[in-house]
C-alpha cells in the first residue's frame, strides 16, 4: 500500500472509532462536549484488581463482555478507557516464596492476556508506550505491584519484577511488612526502616514509581523526604471527606503536590463516604476484618472475595442496611483534591474489581460521566484531560528521566 493511502486509511479508521466512542458516550447521557473530550483524551486508571479474576475465575475471559465485575475489553472500549494498571496483589499474610510465586503468576497472566488479545491490548512500560497504544487504538496494559512484601526483603526481586514490566510498587498493603508501616496496622518501624529507604532509592534508580497508597502517614513523609522523583498514590481519596486512614490528609496532598506527584482518586464506597464507612465498620468491622472474613467465606479465592463483597454491599445499600453512596462522591473527592493540591496533581485510580463501587459507577462503561460532571462544574478541558490521564503520564516521564541516577 502506498504511504499516502496508508495515512488516509488510518485517518478514516481513527474518525470511525472516534465517532463510535462519541456515540457510545452520548448514549450514556453525557454532553456532546464531554463525549468528544473523553474520546480524544488518554483516559488512564492506575489501579484495578482484574488480575485476580484472570487467576482465580475459570469463567473469566478479559476479551468477552461479562455481566459481573467491572472490567473487560468490550466494556473498556465502551467506557473510553485507554490505559489500565493491572494490580499484582497478594494478601499481606501470604509472604515469602508463596507470595513471590503468586506475584509471578499474576505478571504472567497479564502478559498472556496481551499476547492472546493483540488487536486490543498492548503491553506498556513507558509513557511513550501508552501514547503509542492510544494512537494505534489499543488499550495500554500496565502493571503495578500492590504490596512490598512480594519482594521478600530482596531488592534483586524488585529488579526482576521491573524487568517483567512492573512500573509501580505500593510499599505496603493492609499490614506492615518487615521494612515499612501500613496505614491499617499498628506502627512497628516508625515509617521506613533502613532497608525500606534502600528500596525507595532502588526504585528511583530503576525508574519504578513509588506508590504511597496503603502506607502509614510516617511512611509517607519518609518517602517524600527521600525520593528524588515524583511519587503517586495509586488509589486513595480525601481524608477530609471520609476519615479513613487509607485516604490522604490535606497536608499530605500538599506535600505530594510539592513533590510533583499525583493522588489518584479511589472509587470504593468506604473511602468516598464517611457515613458509609462508619456504618460498614459498625456492621462488619474494619476493612481488614471485612476482607479476612470474606476471604475465609470464599476459601481463599481472591476473585470471589472482591466480587462477593461488592455484591453484598450493593445489596445492603439497596435494602437500607448501609447508606447509599452515589458516584457523584467521586467528583467531590476530585474537586477537593484539586482545591488542595491543584489540577496538575489529581487523577483516577478506581480500584475496579477490588472494591465496592458507588451507585452509578457499576463498571468502566460509566467513566464518561466523570468527564461530563467535571466540565459541568466549570473545569477547563485542559484540566479535565490532566485528571483523566495526562498528570500520571507526566509523572511516569519524570520517573523514567530520573532512572539510573
Amino acid at each position: 500500500m502506498k504511504p499516502i493511502l496508508r495515512v488516509i486509511l488510518s485517518l478514516l479508521v481513527f474518525a470511525a472509532l472516534a465517532a463510535t466512542a462519541a456515540t457510545q458516550t452520548q448514549s450514556s447521557g453525557v454532553s456532546p462536549q464531554a463525549a468528544q473530550l473523553h474520546s480524544r483524551a488518554i483516559v488512564l486508571d492506575t489501579h484495578a484488581d482484574t488480575t485476580q479474576r484472570m487467576i482465580f475465575d475459570p469463567r473469566f475471559n478479559i476479551g468477552e463482555r461479562h455481566s459481573d465485575g467491572n472490567i473487560d475489553i468490550p466494556r473498556m472500549r465502551d467506557g473510553g478507557m485507554d490505559a489500565l494498571f493491572f494490580s499484582i496483589w497478594v494478601p499481606s499474610d501470604v509472604t515469602g516464596p508463596p507470595a513471590v510465586k503468586r506475584a509471578f503468576d499474576q505478571i504472567d497472566a497479564v502478559r498472556e492476556a496481551v499476547r492472546t488479545h493483540p488487536n486490543d491490548l498492548m503491553l506498556a512500560t513507558r509513557a511513550a508506550d501508552v501514547r503509542k497504544a492510544a494512537a494505534d487504538h489499543k488499550i495500554a496494559a500496565l502493571m503495578g505491584m500492590e504490596g512490598g512484601h512480594m519482594i521478600d526483603d530482596d531488592v534483586r526481586l524488585l529488579r526482576d519484577y521491573y524487568a517483567l514490566g512492573v512500573r509501580y510498587m505500593t510499599l505496603t498493603h493492609f499490614k506492615n511488612n518487615n521494612w515499612a508501616d501500613s496505614s491499617t496496622d499498628k506502627p512497628a518501624h516508625n515509617g521506613l526502616t533502613a532497608f525500606g529507604k534502600d528500596v525507595v532509592r532502588e526504585m528511583n534508580r530503576l525508574g519504578m514509581m513509588i506508590d504511597i497508597s496503603h502506607v502509614a502517614d510516617k511512611t509517607f513523609y519518609d518517602v517524600i523526604g527521600l525520593s528524588t522523583v515524583p511519587v503517586i498514590a495509586s488509589h486513595s481519596s480525601s481524608r477530609a471527606i471520609a476519615n479513613h486512614p487509607r485516604n490522604m490528609t490535606d497536608d499530605m496532598m500538599r506535600a505530594l503536590a510539592k513533590n510533583g506527584g499525583v493522588i489518584m482518586i479511589n472509587y470504593h464506597a468506604g473511602f468516598l463516604s464517611e457515613e458509609f464507612r462508619v456504618a460498614s465498620e459498625k456492621r462488619s468491622g474494619n476493612i481488614v476484618q471485612q476482607m479476612a472474613e470474606m476471604s475465609k467465606k470464599c476459601g481463599g479465592n481472591e476473585a470471589c472475595t472482591t466480587l462477593e463483597d461488592d455484591r453484598m454491599d450493593h445489596e445492603a445499600m439497596m435494602n437500607g442496611q448501609l447508606p447509599k453512596v452515589s458516584w457523584e462522591k467521586i467528583i467531590d473527592h476530585i474537586d477537593h483534591a484539586v482545591k488542595v493540591a491543584g489540577a496538575d496533581h489529581v487523577g483516577l485510580g478506581s480500584d475496579f474489581d477490588g472494591a465496592t463501587m458507588p451507585l452509578g459507577m457499576e463498571d468502566v462503561t460509566k467513566l464518561p460521566k466523570i468527564t461530563d460532571a467535571l466540565l459541568k462544574k466549570g473545569y477547563s478541558e485542559a484540566d479535565v484531560e490532566k485528571i483523566l490521564g495526562a498528570n500520571l503520564l507526566r509523572v511516569m516521564e519524570a520517573v523514567e528521566k530520573g532512572a539510573g541516577k
